[in-house]
């Protein structure tokens, strides 16, 4: 699910011959999006009022590397217009965010602000995304840089859960969980790769002021970078925690 979108406001130029479109900078960074589209013949047709709605809710994820794809699912009624600016206005969108179906609802006004009409429409969406998935079953305890894994082109709106996002070839992660063959990566999929494991004896570097003092303690418990874990002294069987510092070395500080 996408979170709920910010009013947007998008111009359409109404000009004889041809259907195009193109994003417009703005010097102000703030202001909201616009993007132009010849009408053929002034008439606002089904067609430009989707590639309108769907930009409009493009802008607002272009950094999540995303494509949208909107489809009206109610009839358009083509409407006469005279030549020159019109403004699309978003009024409203879902509380709950963007799903593969939902209702929206906007405004038209024409170039002296006068207001065409509003109309509520359903419409089903998708956005496509390169997102992790699994070639072959995927075991716990795999590194991801090992695993059978590749990027390919889904329709998130259609998946449930937050998707696992991380760096092709990065070595810190592992499976956490089964994945079946061609099912997506989740975040609760993979996990930091533990680099002390339970059962391992490690250098416990104890310090207190300037005074340091290392001596031998048993892992607890997997640990990974920067955690705090559990260890045990060997010799007085007396438990106490640490942080990773590396395969060997965990700090402890009194």
């Amino acid at each position: 699910m996408i979170p709920r979108l910010a009013i947007l406001i998008f111009t359409i130029a109404c000009v004889g011959g041809g259907f195009g479109s193109v994003l417009i900078a703005d010097d102000n960074p703030t202001a909201p999006p616009k993007a132009t589209i010849a009408v053929t013949n002034a008439i606002l047709n089904e067609a430009e009022v989707t590639k309108l709605l769907t930009q409009a809710i493009q802008e607002q994820f272009a950094g999540a590397g995303g494509e949208l794809d909107l489809r009206l699912t109610q009839p358009w009624v083509p409407r006469n217009v005279a030549e020159g600016p019109l403004t699309l206005k978003i009024l409203d969108m879902p509380n709950n965010g963007i799903a593969s179906s939902f209702i929206v609802r906007f405004q038209i006004f024409n170039a002296e602000g006068e207001s065409l009409g509003s109309w509520q429409v359903p419409v089903q969406a998708h956005f496509w995304r390169d997102i992790w998935v699994a070639r072959s079953m995927l075991k716990p305890g795999q590194l991801t840089v090992d695993a059978d894994i590749a990027r390919e082109r889904r329709d998130v709106l259609a998946l449930h859960g937050v998707l696992a996002e991380f760096a092709d070839g990065d070595t810190t992660l592992e499976v956490a969980e089964s994945v079946p063959a061609g099912s997506p990566l989740f975040a609760q999929s993979v996990k930091l790769h533990p680099i002390i494991r339970r059962g391992q004896m490690t250098d416990a570097v104890i310090e207190d002021g300037a005074l340091s003092v290392t001596m031998k303690a048993e892992a607890l418990e997997d640990g990974t970078p920067g955690q705090t874990i559990r260890l045990r002294n060997p010799e007085s069987t007396r438990d106490f925690s640490g942080k990773v510092l590396n395969e060997k070395t965990v700090l402890v500080t009194l």
